[in-house]
């Protein structure tokens, strides 16, 4: 815009010699336009930050809704678990109904019997194929693919399951299950109609190719429903112990066919035992039909195969002729591809597939990362983290000639499955303050678990960590089992959830950095956790966490698995759920699910029917929506840590927990500071003082110590 101007001399003085400025009309114009414009603008900039205010307004009753439907959502469950819809899986219609807290009960650690590939077992499941007809065989597998659980498992475990399962008649009004009883068999049904009836009341009808009762083939459940026979019925039934023999079976062959593979090719034989099980674990199975190109000529690749089933013919397109050449046919336990491993390979041959094929495949990327160390050292010096000085740390020989008869009973802190937890104190010190975990033979004995305790008992006497709660010393009389441990009263963080909705990012930064450290040392000694969650997470009196003792705590060798279902719904890996084995990996995915649930207050796979916990888990964490208490940093950490396949996890890979270590959510955290107890917590507990000494208790002149060791127990 150019503004007109005249430059005239000042006529109200001559001599001053000043030049006076004089607008023009157009000047005028142009200047009342400017005006206008500037005008336009004011509103146009007004309009704009009412919008913001309008977008915030909206965000906020956004957000309250949002707030609304979850809280909503929680009474839905809650409804559900007395009401329940027809659906694919029986187990899924039929909600657990249970009196004691929804969130406990979720929360509840399940663990089987131990699985071991024993001879009579072995020779059981092989010699019971029974004679069933094409029909029965395809109807038990379209149950099978029916069903939300059992449609993940893998062909070949499909029909070796279903070759082991046996028939079984049912009259009419005769009960199949019964509400409140153990279970240990699933069930699909051939011919017939069947009842399923809670407290009286029917819930639906089971039809031909249904599959029910599949949760009792994963662990000793307590059934929540009853099964009846409408009419006369034909079943198929599958025992928890055949089935988790198949699958470990299954698994184990798998993990030796592919190392077999991997073994005979020469230029892999020099690599150590565990870098070759680790390969097998992430090569990927990929299958091919009659006349697909698995590599075409002139294409780049990065890509090794090794042919696991059936045969590939080589061939050649010269520009001479119109017809390709066969060059070669490779079979079983022959590859191709091997020098993508090196660095971008051009493909000089086609490879087709003459028939079915079955190749193990892996990139470039991942072998590099393999070779480059992937696997645990174990051999690694473990830094050594700060020890708190307690006055029992240092006076050693007061707890070393120490009994039973020794230690008054201040209260009791908790109740447990098994017994309860006392605090207690030294007689002839009373400052020193312990936890005593009574645990009843009886019901250790009975609930199938005296392997676990004994494992939990011998890894806790090892663990010296400032982030594991520290096991003393053990007892035991004619009817209970004493374990003397640090006492931590500060609380657990499933209480601090409680208390404060969910944790803000420091908070939540500082506890999980915890939890990584204790990780780190067990995972070092080749100990397994698999029951991370805020209930086994406590505060001792400086606020710092550390892990419980846990009946999941197992000792594996490295490059190995095994196959116990263990831990708590919600926050167990995927392949604990589908018997597939596990290793360390399954505690990066319960770290991740641990994450979110201090974010946000809630799992990310939780309902009120445990089977749609378990099936949520299996679709995996893509599936799940984020609430905006989780920073983009933290999901991106999660998603890192809940990835499907174990060995891509955060902490799985070469550099181990450095990897979690260095993710951008814990950029700037002082993980030096932590070891040494040099950072303060985001809480310091309250601790109350102890009740008067004339209030306490005494173990029974009964409960005399007999011995220290249990191994005969």
């Amino acid at each position: 815009m150019v503004r007109l101007l005249l430059l005239l001399p000042d006529t109200d003085n001559p001599k001053s010699g000043q030049v006076r400025t004089t607008s023009t009309a157009p000047d005028r114009q142009v200047m009342g336009t400017l005006r206008d414009l500037q005008f336009a603008l004011q509103l146009k900039i007004e309009e704009l930050r009412q919008r913001d205010t309008l977008i915030d307004e909206l965000e906020l009753e956004l957000d309250t809704k949002d707030e609304l439907i979850r809280r909503l959502q929680e009474e839905l469950d809650r409804y559900r678990a007395t009401v329940s819809l027809p659906g694919t899986s029986v187990a899924g219609a039929v909600c657990s109904a249970q009196i004691e807290d929804k969130q406990r009960a979720k929360r509840k650690t399940v663990i089987s019997e131990p699985v071991t590939l024993d001879l009579v077992t072995l020779a059981m499941v092989s010699h019971r194929s029974c004679d069933k007809s094409l029909e029965s065989q395809r109807l038990i597998q379209a149950a099978f693919l029916k069903n939300d659980l059992l449609k993940n498992l893998d062909e070949g475990e499909i029909r070796a399951i279903t070759a082991c399962m046996y028939p079984t008649p049912i009259n009419q009004g005769c009960y199949v299950i019964q509400e409140g009883t153990n279970g240990a068999q699933a069930y699909v049904l051939e011919e017939g109609r069947l009842d399923v009836t809670k407290d009286g009341v029917k819930l639906l009808t089971v039809e031909p190719e249904d599959v029910f009762g599949e949760l009792a083939l994963l662990y000793n459940c307590t059934h929540t429903f009853s099964v009846s026979a409408q009419t006369d019925c034909k079943l198929w039934v599958i025992d928890r112990k055949s089935y988790q023999t198949i699958l470990m079976q299954s698994g184990l062959n798998s993990l030796s066919h592919s190392v077999e593979l991997l073994s005979s090719v020469p230029f892999l034989q020099s690599l150590p035992e565990d870098v070759i099980m680790k390969m097998s674990d992430l090569m990927e199975e990929t299958r091919y039909s009659e006349g697909d190109y698995i590599t075409r000529q002139g294409a780049t690749g990065d890509t090794f195969y090794i042919i696991s089933k059936g045969q590939v013919k080589m061939t050649e397109k010269k520009p001479s002729l119109e017809e390709q050449i066969v060059l070669s046919k490779l079979s079983e336990r022959q590859w191709f591809g091997e020098k993508a491993l090196w660095g971008d390979d051009v493909r000089t041959v086609n490879v087709i597939a003459a028939g079915e094929v079955t190749c193990l495949v892996i990139d470039r990327e991942t072998f590099k990362d393999i070779i480059g160390g992937l696997v645990f050292d174990c051999t690694h010096e473990v830094q050594q983290c700060h020890e708190s000085n307690s006055e029992s740390e240092r006076d050693p020989d007061l707890l070393s000639s120490s009994t039973l008869s020794d230690f008054q009973i201040i209260c009791t802190l908790a109740v447990g499955e098994f017994g309860h937890v006392d605090l207690v104190q030294l007689k002839s010190n009373m400052k020193c303050l312990f936890a005593m975990r009574v645990l009843k033979k009886k019901l250790v004995l009975n609930g199938s678990q005296r392997e676990h305790i004994l494992r939990e008992r011998r890894i806790l006497t090892e663990s010296k960590c400032a982030f594991i709660v520290r096991l003393y010393k053990t007892f035991r009389d004619a009817d209970c089992l004493y374990v003397l441990t640090e006492a931590c009263l500060g609380g657990d963080l499933c209480s601090l959830l409680k208390d404060k909705g969910y944790l803000d990012e420091c908070s939540t930064r500082f506890y999980t950095a915890c939890v990584v450290e204790a990780l780190n040392f067990l995972h070092r000694q080749g100990v397994l956790y698999r029951d991370i969650k805020p209930e086994n997470v406590v505060l001792d009196e400086r606020g710092y966490a550390k892990l419980i003792g846990s009946r999941c705590l197992k000792r594996v060798e490295a490059g190995k698995k095994t196959w116990t279902f263990c831990g708590t719904p919600g926050y167990m890996a995927p392949e604990i759920i589908l018997n597939k084995g596990h290793s360390v990996s399954a505690d990066f995915w319960s770290l991740g699910v641990f994450v979110f649930e201090l974010l946000s207050d809630r799992l990310p796979f939780s309902d009120s029917d445990l089977n749609k916990i378990l099936t949520a888990t299996i679709r995996g964490i893509d599936h799940i929506d984020f609430p905006k208490t989780i920073s983009k940093n933290a999901s991106s950490l999660i998603k890192k840590l809940c990835r499907s396949n174990p060995s891509e996890r955060l902490g799985s890979q070469r550099n181990g927990a450095k990897d979690i270590q260095k993710h951008k959510w814990f950029e700037g955290f002082n993980w030096d500071g932590l070891c040494k107890g040099t950072l303060n917590p985001p809480i310091i507990p309250k601790v109350k003082p102890p009740l008067d000494s004339s209030t306490r208790d005494h173990y029974t002149e009964a409960s005399v110590e007999l011995c220290t060791d249990w191994e005969d127990f």
